[in-house]
């Protein structure tokens, strides 16, 4: 084959094959969608986080259409196997197939909330073209988890203390984030890194109840599938002390627990 000669591609978003000249690039990747907006008049940019890429922007063409073959195989929180055409601003979808669906998670409405937490907290931190292998297995774990039927805050809480750890500001939890002691941890502080003992009460810094520190710290080093089953007393302020903190360092709020105020 010379240089400039076509070659064929396999297009499940068509349902036929385009043509496309030898000498560009086609890859494989794979990822797990966490948005997608119209772009044109029939096609959509897929937004997804791939462990090998990070997060990347793709075009899949014509997916608006009665007649895409594409289907429900680009919805959010769906992880999928692609084939890649490089383009100069953007990718374009040429095959997809779906890895993990996650049918249970979509049917329970407080399961697509949490999820809806996870990829926009995802998205918010994720780079363009820079490896992001824990972030994308956290991603993972989380959906399977909330797809086994596991939900509530505590779950919520523990995704995102695990999230501020992958990209580095996680909260101290076991000793004030201001002198490093141990004891009398009563006080914490969005700004200041987290729990501060009653000797380091900083301005703007809130108290905790009783086995609140405790509660977060167990939550933030335990894996999803031993979380409680049952929520607790303290499952509540858990969350909004993780929220407000993950929120205070992402400079955003998360829309996606709006609905839980």
């Amino acid at each position: 084959m010379k240089p400039g000669d076509f070659v064929a591609v396999r297009d499940a978003g068509y349902g036929g094959s385009r043509k496309y000249p030898d000498s560009v690039a086609l890859r494989h990747d794979q990822g797990i969608v966490l948005r997608s907006y119209p772009f044109g008049e029939a096609d959509r940019v897929v937004v997804l986080l791939s462990p090998n890429r990070g997060k990347i922007r793709t075009v899949a063409k014509g997916i608006r259409k009665t007649k895409s073959r594409f289907g429900g195989r680009l919805e959010p929180f769906t992880h999928v196997d692609l084939v890649l055409y490089e383009g100069r601003n953007l990718d374009t979808i040429t095959q997809v197939s779906v890895i993990e669906h996650h049918p249970n998670l979509r049917l329970d409405l407080d399961a697509v909330v949490a999820a809806g937490t996870m990829v926009e907290a995802v998205d918010a931190v994720a780079q363009e073209d820079e490896s992001s292998l824990r972030l994308f297995l956290l991603l993972q774990r989380g959906l399977r988890a909330l797809e086994s039927g596991r939900k509530g805050s505590d779950l919520i809480t523990s995704f995102l203390l695990k999230l501020a750890d992958v990209v580095g500001v996680a909260p101290a939890l076991s000793n004030c984030a201001s002198c490093g002691r141990h004891e009398h941890l009563e006080r914490f502080s969005f700004s200041g890194g987290g729990v501060l003992c009653d000797r380091c009460g900083a301005e703007g810094s809130v108290r905790l109840r009783p086995g609140l520190t405790e509660h977060l710290s167990t939550l933030a080093a335990a894996d999803f599938s031993a979380l409680p089953e049952a929520e607790g007393p303290l499952s509540g302020e858990a969350m909004g002390v993780a929220r407000r903190f993950v929120e205070y360092h992402l400079d955003r709020k998360l829309a996606s627990l709006a609905v839980m105020d």
